[in-house]
């Protein structure tokens, strides 16, 4: 396993609608392997594949809570209610946060690493994760989304 190198904005990758992924092999099982090793040590807790250099539907998922290390391949959000306002950062943005609206719940279906469908429903955090790790998928950056950039200080506080 390995930690890959993080592109960062304006890296024309970010702003590209990913390929879907059709082959499921020891390559993939690598990709994600590195890139849960690449988002634990920049201290993030979801990575998209373009964020890595690659335009695929590939990202990891992990917020500290009882679902663990998720891997979403080919996600789609099925359904998308309530609201919730909050912080948002990116790795591909260093030091650069914001406050963005999100659905509150969300229900995605996905496939793991070995092609089998699966769906998941999320609140809170979590959902504002999957959210942010999917529009990566599709070229959408989470600062397309800012009501307002946070100053340093409002974070560290």
């Amino acid at each position: 396993m390995a930690v890959l190198p993080i592109v960062t904005y304006p890296a024309e990758i970010l702003e590209k609608e990913c390929e879907r992924v059709t082959n499921f092999d020891r390559k993939l099982i690598k990709l994600l392997n590195d890139m849960y090793d690449t988002m634990v040590d920049a201290d993030g807790v979801g990575l998209a594949a373009p964020q890595v250099g690659i335009a695929k539907q590939i990202a990891v998922v992990d917020v500290g809570d009882e679902h663990g290390r998720i891997e979403l391949i080919n996600p789609v959000i099925l359904e998308a209610r309530g609201e919730q306002t909050g912080p948002e950062g990116c790795l591909s943005f260093p030091g650069l946060f914001g406050e963005v609206k999100r659905a509150d719940y969300v229900k995605v279906r996905a496939q793991n690493r070995r092609g089998r469908p699966f769906t998941l429903e999320a609140t809170g955090f979590l959902a504002r994760a999957l959210q942010h790790e999917i529009d990566h998928l599709h070229g959408i950056l989470f600062t397309s989304k800012v009501i307002r950039y946070y100053d340093p200080e409002e974070i560290e506080g």
